[in-house]
């Protein structure tokens, strides 16, 4: 197995040690990020909004805090992308919407709040299509102009996969942040439904929204993952599991369950070889692969998958009838004909529909759960993408894969580790709820091992 390595990636946690060694500074790093800007902005398109004057200003004082040996957290001076569906005081927050154009909040989200509690450099927003549902943005792949980044969080993971930035924030309904992280070689993580604090982010969904991070290398994104949580923690909910301004070690799963779902009818031949030939390279390390030839368990839990994750979407249609009902009303067509579709799919559902989905979703967490528990498995394994991006920009390519996961809440990675043609995607490692930590673990051992 030949894994995919970024020609361009750059990585903050890799620095650190230059830090405290006083090798190079915070203001250094971002001037090199700034050059990748300059380089590749124009082909890929990844910003709305950038603010360099502040982003060195944040910086120098990042840097004289690690000379004085007191960074305010491991994060202090990364510059991180902000997807423009969070709120910033300081830059607007547009939405991808030509309704909201020019709009400032006047205040940070939870999540820029707790990244800038950290010393985060926080000086740009990324494109996300329409409401983090709606048309695509003008952001290119970085390594094709021809096609997609994938959505929604294209900005975000197309600057990560072009270098010009080590690690930034998407969000994920169905498939927003861990697609464009398989697209554009990096490392997507979505936690555990509610783990991170999702205050001034633009809803979709209340019950499938996920806050999640893109990053250059999987230490870049839980140190991210870790202050974004430490940093404010979540209402009602806490803390990740496994947050801490230490790295967890990394731990080789001992048993995975592989998932194929329906999205194997749409990967080619070459997809299906190479990641059929990780499955052959993760047992050759001493990990168990089980799937649904060797146990009927995996079988019975597919067939319950493909029977009833379709109702995910009505899911998010019923959650978002606040606010786009009204926006709808006040903006016409400025808001796009997907989000009008969507109110319309609500319109056809009855307080008894959104019940029983509730009660199929519950249903299938626990059975994702029990399967894991009674096979002794560590995680699920699948694709993060069904295969390479496609050509073309106006679609986001499909999010077959990864619709299952976020529907069930449950933390899961994208890990860049295959390519065609020059191409990348990744894998994807789903997990059991509220066990984030013990996934990392294992995704950093994966990472280790076979890149």
């Amino acid at each position: 197995m030949q894994a995919w390595r970024n020609p361009y990636a750059v990585s903050f946690a890799q620095s650190v040690a230059d830090f405290q060694s006083r090798k190079q500074t915070p203001r250094d790093f971002l001037e090199r990020c700034i050059a990748t800007i300059d380089a590749h902005e124009g082909r890929v398109k990844a910003f709305v909004a950038l603010d360099l004057k502040m982003a060195r200003k944040a910086a120098d004082a990042s840097s004289k805090r690690w000379r004085a040996g007191k960074p305010l957290s491991p994060i202090d001076g990364c510059p991180v992308a902000i997807k423009d569906i969070m709120a910033t005081a300081d830059l607007p927050t547009q939405m991808g919407s030509p309704a909201f154009k020019g709009w400032h909040s006047g205040q940070d989200a939870a999540c820029v709040h707790a990244l800038r509690r950290g010393g985060a450099v926080i000086f740009n927003k990324t494109v996300t299509t329409e409401f983090a549902i709606g048309f695509a943005g003008p952001t290119t792949n970085p390594f094709d102009p021809k096609r997609t980044p994938g959505g929604s969080s294209s900005g975000t993971a197309a600057s990560v996969g072009a270098g010009m930035l080590p690690v930034g924030l998407g969000t994920q309904t169905q498939g927003s942040t861990l697609r464009p992280a398989s697209f554009c070689g990096a490392v997507g993580f979505k936690p555990t439904i509610h783990a991170f604090n999702t205050a001034g982010i633009h809803p979709l969904s209340s019950t499938c929204d996920h806050l999640g991070v893109i990053g250059s290398t999987i230490e870049d994104v839980w140190m991210i993952a870790s202050q974004l949580s430490l940093g404010i923690g979540s209402p009602g909910y806490g803390f990740l599991n496994g947050a801490a301004n230490i790295l967890p070690v990394a731990v080789a799963p001992q048993k995975l369950v592989v998932l194929y779902t329906r999205g194997w009818d749409e990967l080619d031949n070459d997809a299906k070889q190479q990641f059929n030939h990780t499955l052959q390279a993760l047992t050759a390390a001493g990990v168990q692969i089980v799937g649904k030839d060797d146990e009927p368990r995996v079988q019975a839990f597919e067939d319950a998958l493909k029977r009833d994750v379709d109702g995910a979407l009505d899911i998010v249609a019923y959650e978002m009838q606040w606010p786009y009902r009204d926006y709808i009303a006040r903006f016409g067509s400025q808001i796009g004909k997907r989000i009008h579709g969507l109110i319309k799919r609500a319109d056809a559902m009855q307080p008894a529909d959104y019940t029983a989905l509730l009660e199929k979703r519950q249903a299938i967490r626990a059975q994702a759960r029990n399967l894991l528990g009674e096979l002794g498995a560590d995680a699920y394994i699948t694709l993060a993408s069904s295969g390479p991006a496609p050509r073309g920009l106006k679609e986001s390519g499909s999010r077959t894969f990864l619709t299952p996961g976020s529907w069930l809440g449950f933390p899961a990675f994208a890990l860049p580790l295959l390519h065609s043609a020059g191409i990348p995607f990744g894998i994807q490692l789903l997990g059991a709820d509220h066990r984030d930590g013990s996934l990392f673990a294992a995704a950093r051992w994966i990472m280790r091992e076979f890149t």
